[in-house]
């Protein structure tokens, strides 16, 4: 009897061990979100004029799985007078990225015209937000805030960075093919290259061009995180690796966004064919905000 008690424990602590491993999950590598799919939600922006959609980090299912992107997602504020909430954080830096339409920004105590394809740097501490007084269509904004390390000394701005894709000039980057072109929009203080040389752990906002059948060849990125959102057009997203060990290729269209880890195989091929237009993707990487083993 004892032994059979004993035979029986053990097929129980069994069962349970193996309940459990079936139970865990790993962490995905990629993130997909087909943008014009989500719903609005509740943030600390919103009001009855202004809509916010979380795409990546702050609001959406899967907030844990990136680690230096606080949030990702799109404000809308309503034409004829729509006005979000102002904000303001401590611990981080944002950029704000027109997708379309016009409005004002409020930067402390200042008010700036804005309008699509306007990218701007929102540094620490600093009370924003965005009123749509006059304009006869929504203000799309894509928000984007990224965690800061503890900086107390950080020199900030000493006005609102601000400045507009359309004079940005395309250009080939080294270790892609001419057929993407890049404008180089944002970066870090130490930028020699970007419009607006100012962020701290935003190592590079950046539109790319690509022609039909284009790519930027299949990467990695060892130090960063990453986010993708197709902006025009339509092709394959690679996404971590496939069959083949190296590209996993995901159809991709205007409006879906991605998420990429550190390490994680990341690129595009834009779709070819006789009179293909040309696809367009905003992307941002931005450092990893903890200590690499």
């Amino acid at each position: 009897m004892r032994k059979s008690f004993l035979f029986a424990g053990l097929i129980a602590a069994a069962s349970v061990a193996n309940c459990l491993a079936q139970e865990r999950q790993t962490d995905p590598t990629w993130l997909h979100r087909s943008a014009k799919q989500i719903k609005e939600q509740t943030s600390d922006l919103t009001t009855p004029t202004a809509h916010y959609r979380p795409i990546f980090g702050a609001g959406d299912s899967q907030s844990r799985i990136p680690r230096g992107i606080v949030r990702y997602g799109e404000l809308d504020v309503d034409p004829g007078g729509g006005a979000s909430q102002v904000v303001s954080y401590t611990d981080e830096e944002q950029i704000y990225f027109v997708l379309d339409g016009e409005g004002v920004l409020q930067y402390g105590d200042q008010r700036h015209p804005i309008r699509s394809g306007d990218f701007m740097y929102l540094p620490p501490g600093v009370g924003h937000g965005v009123t749509n007084p006059t304009g006869s269509r929504p203000c799309r904004v894509i928000v984007m805030g990224f965690r800061l390390p503890s900086s107390p000394n950080a020199k900030l701005p000493e006005r609102l960075m601000i400045a507009n894709a359309a004079d940005v000039p395309k250009q080939t980057v080294a270790n892609h093919p001419p057929s993407t072109l890049f404008q180089l929009l944002l970066g870090t203080t130490e930028s020699k290259r970007d419009k607006l040389a100012v962020a701290r752990v935003v190592t590079s906002l950046f539109i790319m061009e690509f022609d039909s059948g284009g790519t930027n060849w299949p990467h990695h990125h060892d130090r960063e995180e990453e986010i993708y959102l197709v902006l025009e057009g339509e092709g394959d997203m690679v996404a971590g690796g496939g069959m083949d060990g190296v590209e996993g290729r995901h159809p991709a269209k205007a409006g879906d966004a991605y998420f990429f880890r550190l390490n994680c195989t990341v690129g595009f091929y834009s779709r070819m064919g006789p009179g293909q237009p040309k696809a367009r993707i905003l992307a941002v990487r931005s450092l990893y905000p903890f200590p690499q083993r």
